[in-house]
């Protein structure tokens, strides 16, 4: 028997493979021609779009690795009151204002005046940190924003925001990065996932050379038409969606999840009470949870010091029971300041036992 030569297979170039496949193409890459590409852009310098995000909360930045990253999804989840919405503004917040990304931010619980109100509180509070004196609550912005309106029209001027001497500091903070984000109400017709990816690829259009970062709050508005039969199926598509988005685009994307009704009633809201579909921690890159520090301590903690028991009103543990990208089951804590609606964005680890739903009994 005569050996003869083994020869390998040729392989298709990138040029070869490649199927048109209606609105899209496949076109597979072989490893060696991701690295070459990956050694180019290093090469270049063109590695910004590596580097992540930070979301400014201290010290979830360093468990989830420094931020967040092109094509990740985060999930914000807890019950009512546990300041979801409070932290994803700050976050948004953040980013804007460090310069790294342009932000959009669609809500469909308020519209942007009552989001920009907010930030003004907010930028108050966190200009003075860890004091709060000279602080603006969120009520009082409100009042100061019609005294501003009467106090000119009984001077007979056009009215300012700006010359209010309680308003102008944040205002003017906000104005320094006040053009990098961009804030919009969602409506249950036209804020679909077509239409928020086709605005994410408009922006790609634009002059704008910064990142861009998607935040959505909350997850469960978001519209799919025609509207499914079951819940399930709703969220199925809209996480799926909105995974897609961070993927296809490039960019962080950041959605609040609401609670199913177990959840409501458990002592400690966990990943899986979050409401819809369980493709919810199957799509997500971090899931982030959070309860109010009082009601999961263990009981341990809070028998001998009732003083203590009272102060752990005052913070908000975030779990990050989901990380992708490292380390997970890990509890933090922030210190609420909902009356300035932020949060102290410093932080710890917390050091207390908390209790898992299932040994709360015990």
């Amino acid at each position: 028997m005569i050996d003869e030569p083994i020869t390998q297979p040729k392989s298709k170039s990138n040029t070869d493979w490649k199927l048109n496949a209606g609105e899209g193409t496949l076109q597979p890459r072989s490893a060696l021609d991701v690295l070459t590409s990956l050694n180019e852009r290093v090469a270049s310098g063109s590695i910004d779009d590596l580097v992540p995000i930070a979301t400014g909360f201290v010290p979830m930045d360093k468990t989830i690795g420094g931020g967040l990253r092109p094509g990740e999804l985060m999930l914000i989840g807890g019950a009512q009151g546990q300041g979801k919405t409070t932290m994803a503004l700050q976050m948004a917040r953040n980013m804007a204002a460090s310069g790294q990304a342009t932000v959009l931010y669609v809500c469909f619980e308020h519209d942007e005046e009552y989001l920009i109100q907010r930030m003004v509180a907010m930028e108050s509070a966190l200009s003075h940190l860890p004091q709060k004196s000279g602080a603006v609550k969120i009520q009082d912005v409100k009042k100061e924003v019609v005294s501003s309106y009467t106090a000119s029209a009984e001077s007979g001027t056009r009215a300012k925001l700006g010359a209010n001497p309680r308003l102008r500091p944040s205002l003017e903070r906000i104005a320094r990065y006040g053009s990098n984000l961009f804030l919009m109400r969602g409506t249950a017709t036209h804020s679909t996932i077509d239409n928020l990816r086709a605005l994410v690829q408009e922006h790609r259009g634009s002059d704008d050379e910064r990142r861009l970062v998607l935040f959505v709050d909350y997850l469960q508005k978001v519209p799919v038409v025609p509207e499914p039969a079951t819940e399930e199926e709703k969220v199925t598509r809209i996480v799926s969606g909105l995974k897609d988005i961070a993927l296809a685009e490039g960019i962080p994307v950041v959605a609040i999840v609401a609670a199913d009704r177990e959840g409501l009633k458990a002592k400690r809201l966990r990943n899986h009470h979050l409401r819809g579909s369980s493709a919810i921690n199957y799509e997500s890159d971090i899931i982030l949870i959070l309860n109010d520090k009082y009601n999961i301590v263990a009981k341990v903690n809070i028998e001998f010091n009732p003083y203590q028991a009272q102060r752990y009103r005052d913070w908000v543990v975030a779990s990050i029971e989901k990380n992708r990208g490292g380390q997970d089951n890990i509890d933090l804590e922030y210190e609420k300041l909902f009356e300035y609606s932020c949060f102290d964005p410093t932080g710890r680890i917390t050091a207390e036992k908390l209790i898992e739903e299932r040994l709360y009994n015990d």
